[in-house]
């Protein structure tokens, strides 16, 4: 394919003409679907006992390969006596696997198995390996979203964040809920005239409506990060579909808050840049730090009116109040106990996925 002499191919829109959240982005990020759960390799190596024939309790994870939470969790259960599977979307296709409908077990390779507790992370459909735009591929797609979705949220096991509450929970409805439960949160619009859209009527912030991370081609993924929303743009250009545009809050600080069970565990994270989390992270300084009773309280009532047990919250510290900005369901913490230099938030999921499935394997029940 030939390209004009600034490297574009011909016929390709500029820069300009591209939508905005795509216009000058250069986060890629490549997830090799390598299988490096711990458990998951000594069940195929033959190296634990077989058993008796009777369907083993367990821990159910739908995610994918490089879901290194969910690995480092296999380890932690493991040392705990706690059986882990998993089901990775990027190695589901000709996964041996039978679900019963009758009865709560499923048999996973030569594994029969009984979820106690099934908790669905970064299990993304377009991490399916099938080709786009076939027909078998939009085949196998269509039947494990129908799948994983019942999966998800199949009443005879417990769930960690459990879908049907999670699903809906777009960034307009935290935002609604975050107000109504006392936080203050950005003055916003949902726009496809970006241009010509300002509330708050200063500086603004552009962000997706969507998801951070597309796509696209099966495990390679693209950032939609935020971006601020030039002054001088005052074309009236529309976008392909709708984007969030908000107030621009100064900010002496930011808060990621981790949520675990009724535990809230703070980082303070300094940045320069709203996209400099991913584009730039080593320039981003992370520390571990406390909320305030009254913040913790109000994160702690909305996680439980969502009903998720597991969770980050992001907050602008500004002028000595908090402000809002959104919940992440399928939140990652080890980044940001690497930058921190501890292992806090890890240490209180391992406990509270443990605790959880021995109150369910004592309690003879799995609702």
């Amino acid at each position: 394919m030939s390209r004009s002499a600034d490297g574009r191919v011909p016929g390709a829109p500029s820069e300009a003409a591209r939508p905005l959240l795509l216009q000058g982005q250069e986060y890629l990020f490549r997830s090799p679907p390598k299988c490096l759960d711990f458990q998951e390799q000594v069940h195929r190596l033959g190296m634990v006992d077989e058993g008796d024939g009777n369907p083993q309790p367990c821990v159910l994870v739908l995610a994918r390969a490089a879901d290194m939470e969910m690995n480092e969790l296999s380890i932690a259960l493991a040392e705990r006596g706690i059986r882990m599977a998993r089901i990775d979307a990027d190695r589901c296709v000709d996964l041996p696997l039978s679900v019963y409908t009758d009865q709560p077990l499923l048999e996973l390779d030569r594994w029969l198995l009984r979820p106690l507790l099934v908790w669905r992370r970064h299990f993304e459909l377009s991490a399916v390996p099938v080709e786009p735009g076939t027909l078998a591929g939009a085949y196998a797609v269509d039947q494990w979203a129908s799948v994983a979705n019942w999966l998800s949220s199949r009443s005879d096991w417990a769930h960690v964040n459990p879908s049907r509450f999670s699903t809906h929970l777009d960034r307009l409805t935290q935002l609604s809920d975050a107000s109504a439960f006392g936080l203050r949160v950005p003055r916003t619009a949902v726009t496809t005239r970006p241009g010509r859209t300002r509330p708050g009527g200063g500086a603004c912030i552009v962000k997706t409506a969507g998801r951070h991370l597309l796509e696209p081609r099966p495990g390679v993924q693209h950032g939609l990060f935020p971006r601020p929303l030039e002054t001088s743009r005052a074309s009236d250009a529309p976008e392909p579909a709708p984007v969030i545009v908000q107030e621009y809050v100064p900010s002496e600080t930011e808060l990621r808050v981790f949520v675990v069970g009724e535990q809230c565990l703070a980082y303070q994270v300094d940045k320069l840049d709203p996209a400099q989390l991913w584009v730039d992270p080593d320039a981003v300084r992370v520390t571990p730090t406390t909320v305030p009773a009254s913040l913790s309280d109000k994160l702690l009532a909305l996680a439980r009116h969502w009903r998720v047990q597991v969770a980050a919250f992001d907050l602008l510290v500004t002028g000595g109040d908090h402000v809002f900005l959104e919940i992440n369901v399928n939140c990652d913490w080890r980044w940001f106990e690497h930058r921190a230099g501890d292992n806090n938030v890890s240490a209180a999921v391992h406990d509270w996925v443990a605790l959880r499935f021995k109150e369910l394997l004592g309690a003879g029940r799995v609702r």
